[in-house]
């Protein structure tokens, strides 16, 4: 049966297989089990189907044994009444109904194992959609707490490149530091060296200035008789 053929990925579907190959399991266990609801509407659909053809091939195995009862039953009556004829007959009835018997066990067997295959998928995705369900929040909560940690670890490695950053600022302002006070040497360095003798004159010049200062006070106070 087609049907058959196509769920057999179904029951031999592993969902933590699936789960490891998924880029984002989150979504790929909405996506399976959204999947497996839509199967199960057509798996129910399919299995009472194949259920009602082996209830109805099981029927027709029991009408044909009682059939085969029935005309073995009446031969009895036709001998006991001397009807040889009519137990031939009977016989005869009984006969064909005996080789029909085993077509019709056949196409019941075929269609009990249908039916068993069937309830196997029914019964299979039952217990997966049940499982995803149970387990859907727990992997979608794990999902969320990894993304974030691979942020978390992201936001720790731009953290470093920015300590490594500051570090090499604080090099580059020390040598700039360094740069500065050696430039400052040079210039010092560089300056003109002093004339002591210069420096002696303009000392005894400016005390010259403030002798003639106190001559000129003195002698106004003489005028101003003060």
């Amino acid at each position: 049966m087609g049907i058959l053929e196509r769920f057999t990925d179904i029951i031999k579907a592993n969902i933590n297989d699936l789960l490891d190959r998924a880029e984002d399991p989150a979504k790929m266990i909405d996506q399976y089990l959204r999947d497996l609801t839509e199967n199960l509407a057509e798996v129910k659909k399919e299995t009472a189907g194949v259920m009602a053809q082996e209830s109805r091939a099981k029927r027709m195995v029991e009408d044909n044994r009682v059939e085969t009862e029935k005309y073995d039953g009446l031969a009895r009556k036709a001998l006991q009444a001397g009807n040889e004829g009519d137990a031939r007959v009977f016989l005869a009835k009984k006969q064909q109904l005996a080789e029909k018997a085993a077509s019709l066990q056949a196409t019941y067997d075929a269609a009990h194992e249908n039916a068993q295959k069937m309830r196997q998928m029914h019964d299979k995705l039952v217990e997966d959609i049940g499982t995803l369900n149970a387990r859907r929040e727990m992997i979608k909560a794990k999902v969320a707490v990894a993304k974030t940690q691979q942020k978390v670890n992201e936001f720790s490695s731009s953290a470093d490149k920015a300590a490594g950053a500051m570090s090499a600022f604080e090099r580059m302002e020390a040598k700039a530091d360094e740069m500065l006070d050696r430039s400052s040497a040079m210039a010092e360095l560089n300056g003109q060296p002093k004339d002591e003798a210069a420096e002696l004159e303009k000392k005894y010049a400016q005390a010259g200035a403030s002798s003639a200062v106190d001559e000129e006070l003195a002698r106004l106070k003489a005028e101003m008789g003060l």
